[in-house]
């Protein structure tokens, strides 16, 4: 397994853990809708970087575009998520645009799985 394999693998677990984290947030402070927001987009996203490492690694996919994909939906979730949750707790985002932005980076994303499943495995 590839040092790349083994970083998205704890990413994703951590991204996991803190969806969860901000699952039982939003379950218990009153109007927290921002962070189960932040935490859907961080559990779905875990699950979506494991299964692109799993695609890349059994040579599924282009393993460079499944990646490249793979970390994109790390930075687009944290983007997301953490600017989501810093909206709740500090009263103001990352920077202007950061959730579009991490919005943004998802599709994209995605399209780029879509893409290493289609180009040629190398």
């Amino acid at each position: 397994m590839t040092p790349a394999f083994r970083i998205l693998i704890v990413l994703a677990a951590i991204m996991g853990a803190d969806g969860v984290i901000l699952a039982a947030a939003s379950a218990h402070q009153a109007d927290a809708s921002r962070l189960a927001s932040a935490s859907s987009m961080l559990l779905f996203h875990a699950s979506a970087v494991l299964a692109a490492v799993a695609l890349a690694e059994r040579a599924m996919i282009n393993a460079r575009i499944g990646l490249a994909a793979a970390f994109g939906f790390v930075i687009a979730a944290s983007l997301f998520a953490g600017d989501l949750a810093l909206r709740q707790y500090a009263g103001h985002g990352l920077f202007p645009m950061a959730a579009p932005t991490g919005g943004t980076l998802m599709i994209v994303s995605w399209l780029l799985l879509a893409v290493a499943a289609a180009w040629p495995r190398q």
